[in-house]
Order: structure tokens, then C-alpha cells, then sequence
């Protein structure tokens, strides 16, 4: 099913991934940006993106598994080229490789998701996580 992601019974495939820049350049957090992985995580649903966090040089996100038909690692890929295609700026690429496990428990889900919220705080780019204008959720994605 989820090629590379351990699945177990009865528990929903929900995988964290980091997702950072070539070189650690900063060019991800504009609205530009924002709004152009929105409408390709939108559009790309073989796993669904929930929650997310797009930080200056990297991005956090759940996905969860959804058809059957794609790896993770084929649909981080597909829209990763979607994404460059459509910015079509050579100097803004991502890394090829990103670092992503699978959720185990819904506390490991919720605990993960505080810590990435509290990202741009300890960066010092906004005084409380919710300031943060580069972050939301696309699907809600279940544990239960």
C-alpha cells in the first residue's frame, strides 16, 4: 500500500514530513508561495495534506494516505515538480529527499503538531503561533 511507510492495523497512515529548501534558501514564506501549495496539495489527493506549517527555508506537514494507487515518496515528488513548474524559478528548488515517519499515536500526532506550531515562535518570526500567516489545514485528518 503506502510504499516505504510502515502501515498498522487498524490505525490510520499518517505520515510528518519536513520538507526543506535546496541550499536552506529562504523564499517559501510569501503569500505567493502559500497560495500556489494550496492549490496543489489541493489538487494532488492521493494522500491528503492536513495540517501544515511553511517556515522561511522548510515546510511541516501531515498527510494521510488516501487511494491506494501512489507511495508517499511518488506523490512528495509529483508535486514537488508541480510546484516548480508552475513557480518556474530555477534558484527556488526543493531538496530532492525530505525527513518523514509515520504518526504512531494520536498523542505522538497532537504533540508533534505543537511543537511544529511553536516553530516560528522559537525562530522568532511571531510572538504566539497563531500570528503565523503560513499555516492551516487542508483535510482533517482523523486519528480515530
Amino acid at each position: 500500500m503506502a510504499k516505504g511507510i510502515i502501515e498498522i492495523e487498524g490505525q490510520p497512515t499518517i505520515v510528518y514530513d519536513t520538507i526543506c529548501t535546496r541550499g536552506r534558501r529562504a523564499w517559501l514564506a510569501n503569500p505567493e508561495v502559500h497560495e500556489l501549495l494550496i492549490d496543489i496539495w489541493t489538487k494532488a489527493t492521493a494522500w491528503l495534506v492536513g495540517r501544515y506549517m511553511i517556515m522561511p527555508d522548510h515546510i511541516h506537514l501531515f498527510a494521510g494516505y488516501r487511494d491506494g494507487l501512489i507511495s508517499f515518496y511518488d506523490w512528495e515528488k509529483y508535486w514537488k515538480s508541480q510546484f516548480s513548474i508552475r513557480f518556474a524559478r530555477p534558484e527556488c528548488r526543493f531538496l530532492m529527499r525530505s525527513f518523514d515517519h509515520r504518526v504512531r499515536s494520536a498523542a505522538s500526532y497532537e504533540a508533534q503538531w505543537r511543537y511544529i506550531q511553536e516553530n516560528p515562535v522559537r525562530a522568532g518570526l511571531v510572538k504566539r503561533s497563531e500570528e503565523r500567516p503560513f499555516q492551516g489545514e487542508i483535510h482533517v485528518l482523523r486519528w480515530d
